[in-house]
């Protein structure tokens, strides 16, 4: 065939696998694997469980949900990261950020609450499930 490449290969960790550049306005919501870099605007909601970066001309206003997030523009909006956000010179962020590392860089502009929390794996479920041993058919309330 002439249009299959003969050795694909997988991405690694620090390439980029998609560039959104400044002049690209995009509403919605993004879902994506791998490293994003994004340079223009986005309005919506941003989900992965890889690396986002918004670049100096990036402008984000939306809830940001990935692995790592690295911030240079300006993002409006709520930040959740399961493994780290930074906030990098220039950037600009109107939100609350949470993680289990943050790290702010001088010169960065932070309007919001921070939450460092602990780190936990994928696998992990947020709910414990209820211990086998424990029998809920019947509550006794005392008064």
């Amino acid at each position: 065939m002439l249009w299959k490449k003969p050795h694909a290969k997988a991405p690694k960790a620090n390439d980029l696998t998609a560039f959104i550049d400044e002049g690209s306005e995009i509403e919605g919501k993004y879902t994506f694997s791998g490293t994003v870099m994004l340079n223009g605007r986005f309005r919506g909601e941003i989900v992965s469980n890889d690396t986002l970066i918004v670049g100096e001309k990036g402008v984000v206003n939306a809830s940001i949900r990935a692995g790592v997030v690295m911030i240079n523009g300006e993002v409006v909006g709520n930040v959740l990261a399961s493994e780290r956000v930074e906030l990098r010179g220039s950037a600009r962020v109107y939100g609350d950020v949470e993680a289990p590392v943050v790290v702010v860089e001088e010169g960065v502009l932070f309007e919001g609450h921070c939450r460092m929390t602990k780190a936990r794996p994928v696998e992990t479920p947020i709910a414990a499930p209820v211990p086998a041993q424990r029998d809920l058919s019947v509550v006794s309330l005392k008064r």
